[in-house]
């Protein structure tokens, strides 16, 4: 499911967020989906929201700032869009095209509104730690200051190499440069088939320097396509001769970003993709569900979507010695097709 965003050709179009949710495009589901014929078939799927606005000066509120600042606090990663092509009839605040200024303007909006924080807090902990040698005030003090002194030389938080102790000191301030970032580069519906024209390079060049991805797009295509059907929009991916869209590439490198990987349900009842973090073990999956599947947690059966596939079906992957019995500590793993076996 795709929600419309609105877009205007000024700044400003829009003072609260828009909210599109998206479904994760996973061929996985399709096969599931027709191997059992569930009466029930749910994909997974999170939000996006949509920022307007956001211009040079906006860490002192130019722009309604502050409030579009304080919109971004509240999300996961950040997908930044950029401009990545000519047209005369679509005007650009500065003027111009150029895409790393405008990068840079907003990574330094977003820098100045983290140093605003890290001030603000230092101003009331660092006397507080000196005087009382409180071990987590100074704790706190320490990695205020050095991710202070790593934004003062435009190095964003995300880039600093911070122990868990320490991310977890500063996670409660949800910095918007601690948050992973994608470089969205929209490009002319021409550029599609080759979408690498000489903005996009520079903007590649320089996601490069901070391990940060590119995902090239033409909002005007995709807007198109969030009106079609299945068969519409393959027939227009296939005449612009390409295999996916855009926004199926941005959410697959955004739940890649965000560290996530999906584990199946299925059943006649019920296929259902389920999201977690990497590193999740059976137990906390389990609690995905429901609380009562944590709490109660006995084990989980569990076999591959791959060894399913390949046997062809559940009894076959049990005869193949395939299928597992997982305790709680078991780390999943994406793809896994599961069963969980609990008593409260």
């Amino acid at each position: 499911m795709y929600q419309k965003i609105l877009a205007e050709n000024y700044p400003f179009a829009t003072i609260e967020p828009n909210v599109g949710v998206v479904t994760v495009p996973d061929k996985r589901m399709d096969v599931l989906k027709e191997m059992y014929e569930p009466t029930r078939f749910i994909p997974t799927a999170y939000e996006f929201t949509d920022i307007a606005g956001l211009v040079k000066g906006a860490s002192q509120g130019e722009g309604l700032g502050n409030k579009f600042l304080s919109h971004i606090r509240e999300v996961d990663a950040i997908v930044e869009v950029v401009r990545c092509f000519d047209d005369g009839k679509i005007i650009h605040v500065e003027g111009n095209i150029d895409p790393i200024r405008d990068i840079e303007t907003i990574n330094l909006e977003l820098s100045i509104a983290d140093l605003d924080v890290i001030q603000n807090r230092l101003d009331k902990v660092a006397k507080k730690a000196k005087t009382t040698k409180d071990k987590n005030d100074l704790l706190e003090v320490e990695v205020l200051e050095k991710c202070k002194a790593a934004l003062e030389e435009n190095k964003p938080i995300r880039q600093l190499d911070l122990t868990e102790e320490q991310k977890k000191i500063i996670k409660t301030y949800s910095f918007l440069t601690a948050k992973p970032i994608i470089y969205l580069a929209n490009i002319k519906e021409s550029e599609l088939g080759n979408p690498d024209n000489e903005y996009v390079k520079l903007v590649k060049d320089y996601a490069a320097k901070e391990n940060a991805r590119v995902v090239s797009l033409c909002a005007k295509v995709e807007e198109d396509l969030s009106e079609m059907t299945d068969e519409e929009k393959q027939e227009m991916l296939e005449a612009l001769g390409v295999e996916e869209s855009g926004l199926n590439k941005l959410i697959t490198a955004t739940y890649d970003v965000l560290g996530l990987a999906t584990y199946f349900t299925v059943g006649k009842d019920e296929v259902r993709a389920w999201t977690f973090r990497k590193g999740m073990n059976a137990k906390e999956c389990a609690g995905i569900i429901h609380t009562d599947f944590e709490k109660g947690f006995i084990r989980a059966e569990v076999m591959s979507y791959e060894d399913l596939i390949a046997c062809g079906s559940e009894l076959k992957v049990k005869e193949a010695g395939k299928a597992r019995l997982e305790g709680k500590d078991y780390l999943m793993q994406d793809g896994d097709i599961c069963h969980f076996r609990f008593n409260v």
